[in-house]
């Protein structure tokens, strides 16, 4: 019962968090999540910029909407990010995107497979689709604490 009261009173990011860092307590996992997390995120919007740059910005505005549910903070740190990150695509050769975006994209799930394989544990989305959405806050949230600001 008490474990049940505690579990009720946090946050559903806080517990997205906590369950997505069960398969990434390696050092050495957690720091290829903070390089290929970052790096899917911009291939997977350079992708679908790629189709049409109107579809990338819903795609980052349909994300913000969940973000903000989970913390306002996290929404506004993604924000910047997905900003950066349209901002870039704004300025590749865009007859290019979509082969950058490609290789920037395999390359980067490589390193999250070798990752996972070094922890010893599968990546959390095989177990919840939801944390393909939680990866970028997990190493948003190293940033975060870093350099001191509450989520």
């Amino acid at each position: 019962m008490e474990q049940t009261q505690t579990h009720a009173k946090r946050r559903q990011v806080d517990i997205l968090l906590a369950k997505y860092a069960e398969s990434h307590l390696h050092p050495v996992n957690e720091i290829i999540h903070c390089i290929c997390v970052p790096a899917i995120v911009f291939s997977f919007l350079g992708l679908i910029w790629a189709g049409h740059p109107l579809a990338a910005y819903a795609a980052v505005m349909t994300s913000l909407i969940y973000y903000f549910f989970l913390s306002p903070r996290f929404a506004l740190g993604m924000l910047l990010m997905s900003a950066l990150i349209l901002a870039v695509l704004q300025y590749l050769p865009q007859d290019r995107i979509w082969q950058i975006s490609l290789v920037v994209f395999i390359v980067a799930w490589i390193g999250q497979f070798i990752g996972h394989k070094i922890e010893g544990k599968k990546p959390s989305f095989f177990d919840d689709i939801r944390f393909l959405l939680i990866g970028p806050l997990f190493v948003l949230g190293f940033l975060y604490r870093r350099i001191g600001i509450r989520y």
